[in-house]
């Protein structure tokens, strides 16, 4: 089995409840193997929107990065995303960030996310999970996470949401 790096975010319709109940839907597909705390982040990109809850959650599956990614995007269509604007306002956000051992640039899916290593909002809960962890041609997490702008950014304790 492989290990996979799933980011998840709202900003939509109880966004606590929606990463509480994503993290059950996934644990359904996937065998979760360690969760970062949640964290409220402002918008990033398109700022006029309320601020996100995200967190990152390490999994373990045989299922390939497509299949993955398929999995992924059924989840938030049940979550009713609805994608009209980049960056925009959501229900759920679910992103594959990383696969074990997988490096693909493709139409529909790249791996590693291409833009992950300039966002605190991905590389804090990452650190949490995996700090010594190198992305290749970029450099380490926490290396990555320094250069970024944390400001506004909160680490929660919420109840219900335990970190593993």
């Amino acid at each position: 089995m492989k290990r996979i790096w799933i980011a998840l975010g709202s900003n939509q319709k109880d966004p606590a409840q929606q990463l509480q109940r994503a993290r059950q839907e996934l644990a359904q597909l996937f065998h979760e193997e360690k969760a970062s705390h949640i964290y409220r982040t402002p918008p990033w990109g398109y700022l006029a929107q309320p601020d996100f809850l995200n967190a990152v959650i390490r999994y373990r599956t045989d299922k390939n990065a497509h299949q993955v990614l398929r999995d992924l995007q059924d989840i938030e269509q049940k979550h009713h995303r609805i994608r009209q604007q980049k960056n925009g306002p959501r229900t759920l956000d679910l992103d594959l960030l990383l696969y074990e051992g997988v490096v693909l640039e493709e139409p529909d899916l790249i791996v590693p996310h291409p833009r992950m290593h300039q966002r605190a909002f991905v590389l804090e809960p990452l650190a949490e999970l995996d700090s010594e962890m190198q992305l290749a041609e970029k450099g380490s997490i926490c290396d990555l996470l320094a250069q970024c702008d944390c400001s506004g950014q909160t680490r929660l304790n919420m109840s219900g949401w335990s970190v593993s």
